[in-house]
């Protein structure tokens, strides 16, 4: 059976390193917490470290956190679905909002709940996924604060996630003016700019962020280790807090050229071969990992000789050349994987999750 490790003490390091980056800049900070798909094992080694503010798009995710510990403040980071909206009060502290409507139901039930809830409005600054548009914001904002039961604690936007489209000091600044405008029309402290997330971080490096920006919500860089802007990893910092393992379930010499006529795979593909190959053969292990479970582009072999030759539903077949690590029928092939191959494989009930100190 596949299985997929979390290595505590990695995940702690790259915690740390974040934490004391963030602390010497004055800036607050939340983990994204989407990528573990609202695993208690995984979940409690968060809290295990320390952390206090979890950010997450799924309720069910919130629900877990909320049960694993009721003090920890969540906020749901997508503009809830009008449907969700009781779940969304009663699990999330907070939650990321663009739309007028959508928080005026929030503020009904939250006077129904007796409870006061918190909102981030997001500003559109070009990356065209989430945000009011910058003509409409005042506007909107004057709204919002007449609403009961509804705290107005910050403003946002996001970046990258769409388009790809980067953060930079002109954006930011951006986004910090709109804030000092808000503070300044209404009279209004607004206490959170969250221009920040994981693809910002290297603008610290580069003294280009910002004063104004004092909240980041980070979650692939804390996991992966990864340098979202220049598509790297940071040097100080662990890539390799998850690893996948699958098992060999079949291992044989067999031909490069499949034998017959030729039609479309599981996946709608017809697939081409080179027929100078014909007559070759190379040693083919099946591994117990399929299409179901992640896709095979955002995983790659740690062993630099095994590559993938094709996968169906529930098998990957990789090619082991002539098999000089004497693979056998058994043995564990291990994986890296990037944000999305993580994300696909922590959310298949298929793959064992294990934790590891």
């Amino acid at each position: 059976m596949a299985f997929i490790t979390l290595h505590a003490g990695k995940l702690k390091s790259n915690f740390n390193y974040l934490n004391k980056i963030f602390k010497g800049n004055n800036i607050q900070w939340s983990v994204v917490s989407k990528l573990l798909c609202g695993n208690k094992d995984y979940l409690k080694v968060l809290l295990d470290m320390g952390i206090t503010n979890f950010c997450d798009s799924r309720i069910t995710n919130l629900k877990t956190i909320k049960q694993l510990s009721a003090d920890v403040e969540t906020t749901y980071i997508k503009p809830p679905a009008k449907r969700a909206i009781p779940s969304v009060v009663k699990y999330a502290d907070a939650s990321l909002n663009t739309e007028i409507n959508t928080i005026r139901l929030l503020s009904e039930e939250a006077v129904k709940q007796g409870k006061v809830h918190k909102v981030i409005i997001m500003i559109e600054l070009g990356e065209l996924r989430e945000g009011v548009m910058g003509d409409e914001f005042m506007g909107f904002y004057s709204q919002v604060f007449e609403l009961q039961n509804i705290e107005v604690v910050g403003i946002g936007t996001n970046l990258s996630c769409l388009y790809g489209v980067l953060p930079n000091h002109d954006k930011l600044i951006q986004l910090c003016l709109y804030e000092q405008l808000i503070e300044a029309r209404f009279n209004k402290q607004i206490d959170l700019v969250s221009g920040g997330s994981s693809v910002t971080i290297p603008l610290i490096f580069q003294n280009l962020l910002p004063k104004g920006i004092n909240h980041f919500r980070v979650g692939e860089t804390l996991f992966l280790g990864t340098d979202v802007y220049n598509n790297t990893n940071y040097k100080n910092m662990k890539p390799d807090v998850f690893r996948l393992y699958s098992e060999i379930i079949e291992l044989a010499e067999k031909p490069l050229v499949p034998q017959g006529e030729m039609g479309t795979n599981v996946e709608g593909h017809e697939v081409e071969f080179d027929q100078q190959q014909i007559g070759q053969t190379s040693t083919r292990a099946i591994i117990d990992l399929g299409l179901l479970d992640v896709d095979e582009q955002h995983i790659t072999p740690v062993d630099e000789g095994v590559s993938f030759v094709g996968a169906s539903s529930d098998m990957l077949v990789v090619d082991l050349k002539d098999n000089p690590r004497k693979y056998k029928v058994g043995d564990l092939i291990e994986f890296k994987m990037d944000y999305m191959g993580v994300l696909r494989i922590i959310n298949s009930k298929y793959i064992e999750k294990r934790v590891k100190y």
